[in-house]
């Protein structure tokens, strides 16, 4: 083995020493030079020095006639030893014949060709489309459900057995929803990888009928006009923040979604149209959607102007304006004000719009195209945003009325609106 001179310091002095064989001190204290060094370990490793200081880990070895080398990573992300491990190992493969850089090659095709990294390339095209709140369900989901069992498996090899086993661990702690909802994207997934020429075909479609069905639960609400009447005089009595407590009195009157309502925006509502147009992306059927608003919204909104107008949301987070509010603000304000779990959730004013409305007697149609429910006629849903909008106009002035009533504890008789 040749013997090469090694520069380092010692108390301040540079110093040079002889030796046939590298050690931690030697190749941490190795110094570059106007050209490349190369410092021998033996078995055909060796630590490059380029004149910019790196240090890369290389190795020579020959197949029949042939010579090649093969980069084994840089110092220190590889240490010495690890080095050597790598060097041993792969001169292990070329003593019964096999060629190192192929075995690397196709290591690496596997890596890149990985349900995980699939998944990962897929997440990110898909952000685009999805709200914040939906891509992070989905990303959380893989990381804590997939990848740990398949995440490291090349994508075409995967089959409905091992979709399926994945599938049953999420199912049998409970989470049946998250199980379903997870064999959803991975379809979309491997419909992705089929797209792009790494996979043949979804084995998640395989599973169809192989889950437990979920039990949808209904959301808590109230629906007795005494008890809603209760319930909103708790919410004008709201004593913490301003903002959280417009919130709690919007939410009655215009009854989207809870999303919806904390990630309003002050560019989607015009108040002298009194109209809240939230565009497509942000509803859950992706579609466009108009909330006429009654005298009542257009007020509390006016007020809430003064304080949120001059950024981007409507009810902005407590730690900074550039985000929206935490999904749990109104429930926990509705907790705060005595109100149970099971009595009413912030979804629940949907419900109790709905119920109380049909009772009023207001046309189905209008009031479901005011709650956006999914239009399942596809061509007919391109153009149902403004739907029934007069009408809507109508029921919401309306609706805002009653709550009005029954907040200031009139008697209100339910009556058919007349036709």
């Amino acid at each position: 083995m040749p013997v090469f001179k090694v520069m380092y310091q010692q108390k301040g002095l540079d110093m040079a020493r002889l030796t046939d064989k590298l050690n931690d001190a030697l190749v941490r204290a190795a110094k570059p030079s106007d050209k490349q060094v190369k410092l021998s370990d033996g078995g055909g490793l060796y630590l490059l020095i380029h004149p910019n200081g790196g240090k890369y880990w290389r190795m020579n070895y020959r197949m029949g006639n042939k010579q090649s080398t093969l980069a084994l990573g840089t110092y220190p992300d590889v240490s010495l030893k690890k080095a050597r491990t790598r060097r041993d190992d792969f001169r292990k493969l070329v003593a019964d014949g096999i060629d190192p850089a192929a075995v690397k090659q196709s290591e690496k095709v596997a890596k890149v060709d990985s349900y995980e990294a699939i998944a990962r390339e897929w997440h990110t095209k898909q952000t685009a489309n999805l709200t914040e709140r939906h891509a992070g369900r989905i990303l959380r989901d893989m990381e804590r459900d997939v990848f740990p069992w398949i995440g490291k498996r090349p994508i075409a090899e995967l089959q409905a057995s091992d979709i399926l086993a994945m599938l049953h661990r999420i199912e049998n702690r409970g989470a049946v929803e998250t199980a379903h909802r997870t064999r959803a994207a991975c379809g979309q997934v491997f419909r992705y990888a089929i797209a792009t020429g790494r996979a043949d075909r979804d084995p998640a479609a395989d599973l169809k009928g192989a889950l437990s069905p979920v039990k949808h639960k209904s959301m808590a609400t109230m629906t007795d006009p005494k008890a809603v009447g209760a319930l909103l005089r708790a919410i004008a009595g709201y004593a913490g923040a301003f903002v959280t407590r417009c919130a709690l009195q919007l939410a009655p009157l215009v009854f989207v979604r809870p999303g919806e309502l904390r990630h309003a925006e002050w560019s989607e509502i015009d108040l002298d149209a009194a109209e809240w147009r939230i565009p497509a992306h942000k509803m859950k059927m992706k579609e466009k959607h108009i909330v006429p608003l009654s005298n009542q919204a257009v007020a509390i909104l006016r007020d809430l102007h003064e304080l949120t107008g001059r950024g981007r949301y409507v009810f902005p987070s407590v730690r900074s304006m550039d985000r929206a509010m935490s999904e749990n603000t109104v429930n926990a304000a509705l907790r705060r004000m005595g109100f149970e779990k099971a009595e009413i959730v912030g979804h629940g004013f949907r419900a109790m719009a709905s119920t109380l409305l049909h009772e009023i007697g207001w046309k189905s149609d209008v009031i479901e195209r005011q709650l956006a429910h999914a239009e399942r006629n596809k061509v007919k849903a391109a153009y149902n945003h403004a739907q029934h909008l007069p009408e809507r106009k109508k029921m919401m002035q309306a609706w805002a009325d009653h709550l009005d009533a029954l907040r200031d504890g009139a008697e209100v008789i339910p009556i058919k609106r007349k036709a």
